[in-house]
């Protein structure tokens, strides 16, 4: 088969997390010699994104940096429409592979779809039941799952979620979730190479023999007076000697005024930049608890045993909340103390959420992914 035979895979994407849970699905394309890739970023999140490039050793075919400061989502979604439109005619792809929930997934099936390409959507099937819970991602992954013609579900409830949306079952391929595959795959090279995840060593050392709570916040819903309440709930759960919080706080404004108005000054609070994907693990894994309203989190903490704290009222993550590796406490700032501090404080109920069992997956998905695209050529 010559290069120009060659079916063309592009795979699209924007953000820190896509870029993680997508780098084992991009190794494994780069193993097929049956297919052409192209790797397209939009840099949607722009310095969060070139740390896991750099980390995994991706180069993008085509780097569009369409963020700006400010930006407002219909402004985003309109530029990328067009710009995603501009890479699709110039290079004609035979398939588009998008990750998850971001303007750039959804916007990256639409243009797709725009041109009769066929849509496979990597952690397809995510559901909380509320539009505007995540906002503006559960709408994202709606509209992409009514286009796409591959649905790879991370789990079995993903995939009942969409075959009662009535997605043809044929279409839809239980995986397990991709993001399991990296957090293996860095465990692995931090192991052989430990000066990989060494920026840790100053923040543990400040640590000492104080429980970890990490903590991560980025959701739009909960800006303003939730980010607000958050921000106090950690104060309070820092005022208690056996605690050091390790907050890697995200870059947009919105977070870090009122966590920086809040927290700044605190011995045993570390507000520090975000974390280039091997810290991060090794983070993880020197935690006690993990505190977050990120999706990812959620399912990369289980990994180490960790339980999470999920600060919001919905999540499009069940299986955790049912395999009991997570608890929904919403952004009130006493039922986050309050659900913190049990864990401190109670090792029966530390122990059975630490103990439960991790529903994302084997480290495996990505293999299963990359099979069902090809057997489709």
């Amino acid at each position: 088969m010559t290069q120009a035979e060659k079916p063309r895979v592009l795979v699209i994407f924007g953000t820190r997390p896509e870029a993680i849970k997508l780098f084992p699905v991009i190794d494994a394309l780069r193993a097929c010699p049956q297919i052409e890739l192209l790797c397209c970023v939009t840099g949607q999140h722009r310095e969060l994104l070139h740390q896991v490039l750099d980390m995994a050793g991706i180069v993008p075919d085509i780097d569009l940096g369409l963020m700006q400061p400010g930006q407002s989502l219909d402004a985003l979604t309109a530029r990328l429409l067009l710009s995603l439109g501009e890479v699709m005619d110039q290079h004609r792809p035979s398939r588009v592979i998008v990750q998850g929930d971001t303007a750039t997934a959804m916007v990256g099936a639409l243009a797709a779809y725009y041109r009769r390409i066929p849509v496979s959507h990597v952690e397809a099937g995510l559901r909380s039941g509320n539009l505007y819970h995540p906002w503006p991602e559960e709408a994202n992954r709606k509209m992409i799952g009514a286009i796409a013609d591959q649905h790879f579900a991370p789990t079995e409830t993903s995939a009942a979620a969409l075959r009662a949306e009535n997605v043809d079952p044929a279409t839809i391929h239980v995986t397990g979730n991709t993001v399991i595959d990296a957090l293996h795959a860095m465990r692995a090279r931090i192991a052989a190479d430990p000066a990989l995840a060494a920026g840790m060593d100053d923040l543990l050392a400040r640590a000492g023999d104080r429980r970890i709570i990490v903590v991560t916040t980025h959701r739009r819903e909960n800006f303003g007076g939730g980010m607000e309440a958050i921000g106090r709930a950690i104060a309070r759960i820092a005022a208690r000697g056996d605690t050091f919080v390790a907050f890697p706080i995200h870059p947009n404004p919105n977070v870090r005024a009122p966590m920086h108005a809040l927290l700044s000054g605190r011995d045993n609070v570390a507000i520090i930049d975000p974390l280039d994907y091997p810290n991060f693990v090794r983070l993880l894994a020197h935690s006690h608890i993990v505190l977050t309203d990120s999706g990812g989190v959620q399912e990369e903490a289980p990994g180490f045993g960790k339980p999470v704290l999920v600060m919001r009222d919905t999540t499009e993550r069940p299986e955790g909340v049912a395999a009991g590796t997570a608890r929904l406490i919403g952004t009130q700032e006493d039922a986050i103390v309050a659900a913190v501090e049990t864990l401190l404080d109670d090792a029966a109920a530390y122990g059975a959420m630490a103990r439960a069992h991790n529903p994302f997956g084997d480290g495996k998905a990505s293999g299963r992914i990359v099979k069902v695209i090809l057997d489709a050529f």
